[in-house]
């Protein structure tokens, strides 16, 4: 069985360091004899930060759009060809500042090849002079700052050497009140320690251990169907989820159906798409503090339900 390759995505509004940490990560990544491929996205239509990744990396760009929004299928397009074409131990995301964390990775772990990937969680980068002066963003700016944060793994509170030690204690404290689980992080140039990084499940031999199962707040499940089940039992099996699952996706195969149907949840609104050919019986499950186990056992449990009613 191939071992899946871990995804790491980086968040953070726009000018926050992404950039910044992305460098530090490639190089330890390379310090652990790992080679990682890239996928960054720009909102515009010139790459400006593709030249800070180093030559012999594999890169992907994702450019005129937000990952999140208006080319996913470019994004699969892209992930594919990596998959295909290149040798790589792991995978590092830079979204665009304006990416929102749960669509990026709704976005990445598509069913068609999910099971390749194991999402590890998303660090955010907090710039201290937008948090103090965000009262005059747009609200829609606001609230996506707020989500970035809210869904964190690690979150960096970048450029600390701006401000005094109150006006970071104060900030820390807010961004606790949005994300008590997440590990905060002070930093000036998105500088942080490799053993910090653990907590996005790195495996590092000499890295402290950290609470990762409630570090990593944003979680997936990938499970993958080797037979046919009943319609009705799956819709039950639905109405049970709780309601911290945000998005649930992929090809189920139904018994009454001769191809395994599209099947798409977001926001409590089941949609169901036929098809016209087989396709891989890959099903996301993307959801806050997923109990990873639970969620595998009852989808077993359902696939091995024959009986009626």
């Amino acid at each position: 069985m191939t071992t899946k390759k871990p995804v790491y995505i980086l968040s953070g509004f726009l000018g926050s360091g992404k950039t910044t940490l992305l460098k530090q990560l490639i190089t330890f990544e390379k310090d652990q004899s790992r080679k990682p491929a890239v996928l960054m996205n720009e909102a515009g239509s010139v790459s400006i930060d593709s030249s800070e990744v180093d030559e012999g990396i594999p890169l992907a760009e994702l450019l005129d759009g937000c990952i999140c929004c208006t080319i996913q299928e470019k994004l699969e397009s892209q992930l594919q060809s990596l998959l295909i074409k290149e040798e790589f131990d792991s995978l590092i995301i830079e979204t665009t500042g304006a990416a929102h964390p749960v669509e990026v990775v709704d976005s990445v772990m598509s069913p068609l090849f999910a099971h390749h990937f194991d999402f590890k969680g998303i660090v955010t980068i907090v710039d201290v002079h937008q948090w103090s002066n965000r009262s005059a963003f747009p609200v829609q700016v606001l609230q996506l700052m707020r989500e970035q944060v809210r869904h964190a793994g690690v979150i960096l509170l970048n450029k600390t050497d701006l401000i005094n030690d109150m006006q970071a204690a104060s900030i820390v404290g807010e961004l606790q009140e949005i994300n008590p689980d997440a590990q905060i992080i002070m930093t000036t140039y998105s500088s942080v320690n490799p053993t910090v990084l653990h907590a996005l499940g790195y495996n590092r031999k000499d890295a402290v251990p950290v609470r990762a199962d409630k570090d990593l707040n944003l979680k997936t499940v990938v499970y993958t169907f080797n037979h046919r089940i009943k319609r009705h039992v799956f819709e039950n099996w639905l109405k049970a989820q709780p309601d911290h699952i945000y998005r649930i996706k992929g090809f189920v195969p139904f018994e009454d159906e001769k191809h395994p149907v599209l099947f798409q949840y977001s926001y409590g609104m089941p949609l169901y798409f036929m098809q016209d050919m087989n396709m891989p019986t890959n099903l996301v499950v993307i959801g806050s503090g997923l109990d990873k186990k639970k969620v595998t056992d009852s989808l077993l449990e359902l696939e091995h339900k024959h009986e009626s009613g």
